[in-house]
């Protein structure tokens, strides 16, 4: 297996230690990326990517190793702590920059088999709304099966984590790694993302929103016809 991990920060907090954790007990082979070290553009909103091709974004070259690893995985980890109630702002300046891969335009075919993890932490609150922020991206992507993994840590480092706490996740993360393992290879998009392309697939069949990209990347795919990206 093939596990990739997209940091939104660049330190190794609890944030950093739940999601590598969750990787190795996974097994296989791990790829890491650290925001913003690795990455670290602004969308530009110049909308080529949309318009043209992916490749006329300004970042596209930056980006490009991010890219790949993401498709050659089977595991996707998002993983950012709470920054006033949600992802960092290096975590959202990453996903801005698939826009173009949502359902809506030209979604990623390996996507709907991949699996796919949000991890979150925080002192106090703020788990939930993190993990939403980068959850939007992974079910707009078309991934297959998602699990969120939140923690209330009550420190500001790992060190000072109680061991009670660390126990406690320790369960979490390696239910949450035999589950994945179990359904590496066999996942399936629920109903919300089928019949959400189903929905995007009535909009292309009625010529996109008017780039001419969307629909072509459609029929390639055979989507327009009886293909379906899960099958």
């Amino acid at each position: 297996m093939r596990t990739v991990i997209i940091h939104g920060q660049g330190h190794k907090g609890s944030t950093y230690h739940i999601a590598h954790g969750l990787a190795e007990k996974i097994g296989g082979e791990i790829t890491e990326f650290f925001l913003p070290r690795d990455f670290g553009e602004f969308c530009l909103g110049c909308t080529k990517c949309f318009g043209t091709d992916a490749s006329a974004c300004p970042h596209y070259g930056k980006l490009r190793p991010l890219t790949e690893a993401i498709d050659a995985a089977d595991v996707i980890i998002l993983e950012s702590p709470v920054y006033v109630y949600h992802a960092t702002g290096a975590m959202k300046a990453f996903l801005d920059h698939y826009g173009w891969r949502w359902m809506v335009h030209r979604p990623e075919p390996s996507m709907f088999r991949k699996q796919g993890v949000c991890v979150a932490t925080a002192a106090g609150a703020g788990m939930k709304s993190t993990m939403r922020d980068m959850a939007d991206s992974l079910f707009f992507w078309g991934v297959a099966r998602q699990y969120h993994l939140g923690a209330a840590v009550r420190a500001v480092s790992w060190e000072t984590v109680s061991d009670r706490t660390k126990a406690r996740l320790e369960k979490k993360t390696s239910a949450l790694a035999d589950k994945i393992r179990r359904r590496n290879g066999k996942v399936r998009p629920g109903l919300m993302t089928r019949a959400f392309f189903c929905l995007m697939r009535m909009l292309q069949k009625k010529g996109g929103l008017g780039n001419g990209l969307d629909p072509r990347h459609w029929e390639k795919q055979g989507w327009l016809g009886k293909a379906r990206p899960w099958k």
